[in-house]
């Protein structure tokens, strides 16, 4: 079966790239990790996860090896990628830029939110991994300045959400909802209540959607699929974790300026 990645039409207009919010569709893993698995650091036999980033890769027109996924942490961590590194040598980080063709930039996640820009003016591209934490943190921002620093406009740039948790599964405690209304207090919209005291559900896509409008960025969209609810097409860490099981599988979005040697 073949990678059937999700395509953003704001991105699908731009040419010169080739991206893709890739789902569980097409790929080689078994068992609670069945499908294109593209998580090495998850428990999986690291042939299939190199076997479905194979295909990931191929969808997307690159080499294998130029496939590049970080270590993400959860930080506002950004940095410029100007050569591939391999598996065992990813940065910890949550974005990154490069104006480098025949590279992808390859984002992970299991209910955090993936973004990807492009700048068609500039030749330049980003992608960043945003969970509450990164998103509070500033990552997106993060991203945007490194892109800046490659020749990029914010006003040129085109951003766009990619599937994650909706609010409806994402049930939050007052922890959480602090540190985001301690960096603004107007997030509290943010916030729906539920029955149980001191529990909300948290918009993370519409909370990402805003960071990005509110950086300037110049086109901003999201894809909106829920990771949670569609279990045949998402991995989802929360899922997993209502259910006990002990791992879960993760899903690639990723993005790449095109070779133009190699067209």
């Amino acid at each position: 079966m073949p990678t059937r990645p999700i395509k953003a039409p704001d991105l699908e207009a731009i040419e010169g790239i080739a991206h893709g919010f890739f789902t569980r569709t097409g790929g080689v893993s078994t068992g609670i990790y069945k499908g294109l698995n593209c998580g090495p650091g998850s428990n999986d036999d690291p042939t299939a996860v190199e076997l479905n980033r194979a295909r990931v890769a191929v969808a997307l027109g690159v080499a294998p090896e130029n496939l590049l996924s970080l270590y993400q942490i959860h930080s506002a961590k950004a940095l410029t990628v100007t050569e591939p590194w391999t598996d065992d040598a990813r940065p910890q980080a949550d974005g990154m830029a490069t104006a480098t063709p025949g590279i992808a930039l390859g984002i992970l996640t299991a209910d955090c939110a993936p973004v990807l820009f492009a700048d068609p003016k500039a030749k330049v591209i980003g992608a960043a991994h945003a969970g509450w934490r990164g998103a509070v943190a500033g990552v997106v921002e993060a991203t945007l300045d490194e892109m800046e620093k490659l020749g990029a406009h914010r006003a040129d740039i085109t951003a766009v959400v990619g599937p994650a948790i909706s609010q409806k599964h994402y049930e939050v405690g007052a922890d959480l909802r602090d540190q985001v209304l301690a960096d603004d207090a107007g997030n509290a919209h943010f916030f729906l209540p539920t029955d149980k005291p001191d529990h909300w559900r948290f918009d993370l896509d519409a909370y990402v959607v805003h960071r990005l409008k509110a950086a300037s960025t110049g086109k901003v969209s999201a894809t909106g699929e829920c990771t949670y609810a569609d279990e045949t097409h998402f991995f989802s860490f929360r899922r997993t974790t209502h259910r006990g099981e002990k791992d879960y599988g993760r899903q690639i979005s990723a993005i790449m300026l095109a070779d133009p040697s190699h067209s």
